[in-house]
């Protein structure tokens, strides 16, 4: 899968961008491992143990051994893969950026994790409006990033922890900023929060744990939780066009909480939409 995507993610990223490519080759005397990828996952509201899509086979010693493409985040030297499908995407996405948050302690700041955002590349399409500006013009128009929320093309945040974090302590760092973007909030958005929370509370997230915020459409968003990658079930279905809103602005707003995340994407999109 990665290497399919291979000519597409070189629009996004080229050699000035601060991301690093890695060609891995995997392999031993004995037998050669490859990443294989299935779409025969069981549903996504089956609440069955996950069983991560991408998981090493055994092939003959004679079988070439597999390049894995990804991105390196520099800050924290978490890698991402250029591409990835996910249960309930119609298609594979891409990665179009990825930074790092972190919290200041006692006036040191700690790197808690890093995010990657991948976007259906056939979203490209829906901004051509904007062809032709530059990496900063991008990275301040509020349009561009709202018209990359509101199209019907699935997007992914994929946040990987660099440290422990008790579930609890992360939720509440993420309502923190949720809240005060939903000014008056809706029954249906206290049930999504409340949907929300109840992911993290009382979940110890480990240094490594994935989590996958997929917005399937503008009102529709899965949360998946996995030491494992990518899972085959999602843990909650959030319905709230506010609430799904209100996240990505957090993350893609005028404010977001990791902005060299941000920074990147819009680098990413200035040379796709040259």
């Amino acid at each position: 899968m990665v290497g399919a995507m291979a000519a597409s993610t070189t629009l996004c990223f080229s050699p000035s961008t601060r991301f690093v490519v890695h060609q891995k080759k995997i392999s031993n005397p004995t037998h050669t491992l490859s990443y294989v990828h299935s779409f025969s996952a069981p549903s996504l509201h089956n609440t069955s143990k996950k069983q991560p899509l991408f998981f090493p086979q055994a092939t003959s010693s004679s079988s070439p051994a597999v390049n894995a493409e990804y991105i390196e985040e520099p800050a924290t030297t978490v890698k991402f893969h250029t591409s990835l499908s996910f249960p309930g995407c119609s298609d594979s996405l891409t990665l179009f950026g990825a930074g790092y948050r972190e919290k200041v302690f006692a006036i040191i700041g700690v790197k808690v994790y890093a995010a990657g955002l991948y976007l259906n590349q056939s979203i490209i399409s829906e901004l051509n409006a904007w062809k032709g500006q530059s990496k900063d013009g991008i990275q301040g128009n509020s349009s561009l990033f709202k018209t990359i929320f509101q199209s019907p093309l699935e997007k992914l945040l994929q946040i990987i922890l660099v440290r422990d974090v008790d579930g609890k302590t992360f939720w509440d760092a993420l309502s923190d900023a949720i809240s005060p973007r939903i000014a008056k909030p809706t029954t249906a958005d206290e049930t999504a929060l409340n949907t929300f929370r109840n992911v993290f509370q009382d979940r110890p997230l480990k240094k490594g744990t994935f989590i996958f915020l997929t917005w399937l459409n503008p009102t529709k968003l899965l949360v998946s939780v996995s030491s494992e990658g990518v899972p085959s079930t999602a843990d909650a279905t959030i319905e709230s066009s506010n609430v799904s809103y209100a996240l990505f602005d957090v993350f893609l707003g005028d404010s977001p909480v990791s902005p060299s995340l941000k920074s990147s994407v819009a680098e990413s999109l200035s040379k796709v939409l040259k």
